[in-house]
């Protein structure tokens, strides 16, 4: 038992004795394993329960975990449960994000008397704030990601697609170091870019465009995220001043981030900064949120947030301005919380680049 399932078992809620964990990246955390099945843990075991495709897998990722091998998928829940009577745990807490309900119909089910409670997010508790080692991953993920945005820049040109750019930069990151993209890649030309979350398509950039780049390495399971604009040539003097203000938003926003300041009142900083300069609802989402084994994590930089920041924390600060019709503008970093202040992970330059139109 390591010291990650140590602290879950503290944290147990509702007289549970054990806690069944169908969340990838939660069995990942726990025990080191990236394969399907479950994990279960109780003070008496902690035990990996998949089927023959794994059974190597598991042993070598989860050194720590017993390996139990089912006949298929349909009797993980079988095995689980005698691993529960031979550990005398009555009482069970599930992931209610991560089960369906017909996930929990069919525990119920295979496990009769049993109590299960939900877990409440522990595991996703625990995550918030990162180990040396969880730190050291994030640094080599946004490091190759902000080393793949100098290099993107000269790729770009006209009349190079959206596509041809998103998949250009996946291959760079991965000879470089990567073991993928951390998530689907955003590129946003022109008109496009006040889509927040545009899919990469067939339009060719532009002589005056915007194009905003949205992506990030993964290592080890650690995922980077970074956005960048960057001009085609001469851009117009609103276009121009989209970009200032985004920029000047994100840098009050990144001298607020701190230990002990609320999620919400960070956002704040950019939001009425960017509301001040004349965009006024144009701001649609969240200034941000964690980062790590899953791209987007807890707490989370918006209007409501109640998160207060620790030193640990990875977080994204990413204002953006976006008008339909015309384009848009964000600005994103990737953070780790200090215990002063925050260290900017992906120190690629924010200075617009104009990449040169012949």
């Amino acid at each position: 038992m390591n010291m990650r399932t140590k602290a879950l078992l503290d944290r147990l809620p509702g007289g549970a004795q054990a806690a069944l964990i169908h969340n990838s990246s939660n069995m990942r955390y726990l025990s080191g394993y990236t394969g399907e099945g479950l994990l279960l843990i109780s003070q008496a075991i902690c035990a990996v329960v998949t089927d023959f495709r794994y059974i190597e897998q598991a042993a070598m990722e989860a050194p720590g975990c017993a390996v139990h091998q089912t006949s298929s998928p349909t009797t993980h829940n079988a095995v689980a449960f005698a691993l529960l009577n031979e550990a005398g745990a009555a009482c069970v807490a599930v992931e209610e994000d991560a089960v369906t309900h017909a996930q929990y119909k069919a525990l119920v089910a295979a496990m009769p008397g049993v109590n299960f409670v939900a877990l409440a997010n522990v595991p996703e508790a625990l995550r918030r704030v990162k180990d040396e080692q969880e730190t050291g991953f994030m640094e080599r993920a946004n490091g190759i990601t902000a080393k793949a945005f100098d290099y993107i820049c000269g790729f770009i040109r006209p009349g190079v697609t959206e596509k041809q750019i998103a998949m250009e930069l996946e291959r760079w990151m991965q000879e470089n170091g990567a073991d993928s993209a951390a998530f689907p890649i955003i590129v946003a030309s022109g008109p496009n870019g006040s889509l927040c979350h545009a899919t990469p398509g067939p339009r060719a950039v532009q002589a005056g465009d915007l194009v905003t780049v949205d992506f990030g390495a993964c290592v080890n399971g650690y995922r980077a995220d970074m956005t960048r604009t960057v001009a085609l040539g001469p851009i117009s003097a609103e276009q121009r001043h989209i970009y200032d203000t985004v920029l000047e938003a994100q840098q009050r926003a990144l001298a607020a981030v701190k230990p002990g300041a609320l999620c919400k009142d960070v956002d704040a900083v950019a939001r009425n900064y960017i509301d001040e300069a004349g965009y006024k609802g144009r701001f649609g989402h969240g200034l941000g949120h964690a980062t790590g084994l899953d791209i987007h994590e807890e707490p989370r930089f918006n209007t409501t947030s109640t998160g207060v920041l620790e030193p640990g924390m990875t977080m994204t600060v990413e204002p953006g301005v976006y008008l339909p019709g015309v384009g848009g503008v964000r600005i994103e970093d990737s953070v780790l919380v200090t215990h002063d202040g925050c260290k900017i992970l992906t120190p690629a330059t924010k200075d617009l680049v104009t990449i040169p139109v012949e």
